[in-house]
């Protein structure tokens, strides 16, 4: 099979430059386009002066031409950008992979609407780890039951701008689905005050921000006299990247529809 095309949104930014790199250094994939937003100052600059390997790509900021030399687009970008992404690529008949968190419900109405159409997997973390941790904590929840509390915790970067993260969701609703339990009658994004006990039934989510922290995530499960804590760290965003080159291979020769990691791995 030839090398998958790729073009990479959001370039100049921090996720952007990551991408770029896994897609000049990963067997498999090749760097057709760069994209970023429109008036940027890189536009027009090679590709390269943003990653380690010369690329001859020059980045631009028009996603037809972009679609034009690639057959799947990258995109970790800002939900409303996300979403043009998408509509460009139903037009030029391209795969997407999506990283981008914080979607809203419309928004992802849009994306399943476009599958009819496309090839694309959505996945608010493509980290090989974290998907692994997502399987654990399925089977642990419903081995412990519901006499054990569930609670998930992460911290980001201060520049993240939504909360809880996309990851946290995904686990919560993880351990909620292996009890058989409603995610969203269940879910707890704020105590303050006098919020009286806990309730049974509940995922509750604790948030924080600061730093340059690339994320942390951790689930309890809190029993009598006991306690079990999965975590998963990441430190470098490589571990996305990869995630997201293995993902535009395996998307860029599916039929359309809308696929996850779970997919991708072959977990289902």
């Amino acid at each position: 099979m030839n090398a998958v095309r790729l073009a990479i949104a959001g370039a100049g930014g921090r996720m952007g430059r990551v991408l770029l790199e896994a897609a000049t250094t990963t067997p498999g994939v090749a760097l057709g386009a760069a994209l970023d937003v429109a008036g940027s100052p890189l536009a027009g600059h090679d590709a390269g002066e943003l990653c380690v390997a010369a690329t001859g790509v020059k980045i631009g900021t028009d996603v037809a031409a972009a679609l034009a030399d690639a057959d799947v687009l990258i995109d970790f970008t800002r939900p409303e950008g996300t979403l043009a992404h998408v509509k460009a690529c139903r037009a030029a008949k391209r795969a997407i992979v999506i990283g981008t968190t914080g979607i809203p419900a419309g928004g992802v109405e849009e994306i399943r609407a476009a599958s009819r159409d496309i090839a694309i997997m959505m996945a608010p973390n493509m980290a090989i780890g974290v998907l692994v941790m997502a399987k654990l904590a399925e089977v642990a929840s419903r081995v412990l039951g519901p006499e054990f509390d569930a609670e998930v915790f992460e911290i980001h970067h201060s520049k993240k701008v939504d909360a809880p993260s996309g990851t946290a969701l995904m686990l919560g609703k993880a351990v909620a689905k292996a009890r058989g339990e409603n995610f969203d009658d269940g879910a707890v994004f704020a105590r303050h005050g006098n919020t009286g006990e806990r309730k049974g039934g509940t995922v509750g989510f604790a948030s924080l921000r600061g730093g340059d922290i690339v994320g942390d995530h951790t689930v309890y499960f809190a029993g009598t006299g006991e306690r079990i804590e999965l975590t998963h760290r990441s430190t470098s965003r490589a571990t996305y990247a990869q995630g997201a080159m293995r993902a535009a291979r395996f998307v860029a020769t599916q039929k359309p529809g809308l696929y996850d990691m779970d997919d991708v791995l072959g977990l289902r």
